[in-house]
């Protein structure tokens, strides 16, 4: 059981960390099916997002295609969030959120295979819009939809132990014009702010189980080292329809769990 949760996991860290995401969607449904306890899955989870995104940080910091200021602009909503989404995790009844959560990644999928190109929005001189220049490019951020969405993706992400970077990605290359390359790497640094955030609000609620957790953590350090590098010799247009078909992916998985769970199925996939 565990060779097969070290598989899967470095697996799956190789492919978010091509794209920015933190796969939490995968993780918590196979860590329940190796027998966790559903809090002790999401509590590890975000252990595992942690790790698997300071790695790939690292590569892609390396390369400068990590934007520091936008994502101190834009994550901090998500962060404070993911710490109130953890907290309260134990409060609520999933089954509805995992719903609505698999409805948004599906949007989510869809908004990142529109051919629309990456596009600089110019709004001068309008108060909440951000003129961005980082290296060699320009664009625009949206504050009045950028915070917002960034406080509720936190919220839900803490409460489900995912790191929201299913939607900062088409957040900054469809709203905001952020080339898709920078907002990989700037969504690596958010999704371990995130993750970090949302593992503390389960932890305060005492569970983790470190076991499983420490061995799978180094274990996805790895995945995110050679997804980032991987990554990096990708083009940008084949990591937009990765990211689509993984988060599509997602919604499948979290709506599969949930129905499952309505009719008194286990937490599998």
């Amino acid at each position: 059981m565990l060779i097969f949760a070290v598989t899967a996991v470095f697996s799956i860290a190789v492919v978010m960390a091509m794209v920015g995401r933190g796969g939490g969607n995968f993780y918590v449904p196979i860590l329940v099916a190796m027998g966790m306890q559903i809090h002790q899955a999401a509590t590890t989870a975000q252990l595992i997002l942690i790790t698997t995104a300071a790695a790939a940080l690292f590569t892609y910091t390396t390369r400068r295609t990590v934007d520091w200021k936008l994502a101190l602009v834009i994550d901090p909503p998500t962060d404070v969030m993911a710490l109130v989404g953890g907290f309260v995790a134990h409060r609520i009844t999933g089954g509805a959120l995992k719903y609505v959560f698999a409805a948004l990644l599906t949007a989510a999928a869809f908004f990142m295979l529109k051919p629309a190109k990456e596009r600089t929005l110019l709004f001068a001189h309008r108060t909440g819009y951000w003129h961005r220049k980082f290296g060699e490019h320009r664009y625009t951020v949206n504050l009045w939809l950028a915070l917002p969405i960034s406080a509720f993706t936190g919220f839900v992400a803490g409460m489900v132990g995912i790191s929201g970077g299913s939607f900062k990605i088409p957040l900054m290359v469809m709203a905001c014009g952020v080339p898709m390359r920078v907002a990989v790497g700037t969504s690596s640094a958010m999704v371990a702010a995130t993750a970090l955030a949302g593992f503390i609000g389960h932890l305060a609620g005492g569970d983790f189980n470190p076991a499983w957790a420490l061995p799978l953590a180094a274990v996805a350090a790895a995945g995110g080292f050679a997804g980032s590098r991987i990554s990096l010799k990708t083009n940008p247009s084949g990591l937009k329809k990765l990211f689509a078909f993984t988060t599509l992916a997602a919604a499948v998985f979290m709506a599969a769990n949930a129905l499952l769970s309505g009719r008194g199925g286990s937490y599998l996939f």
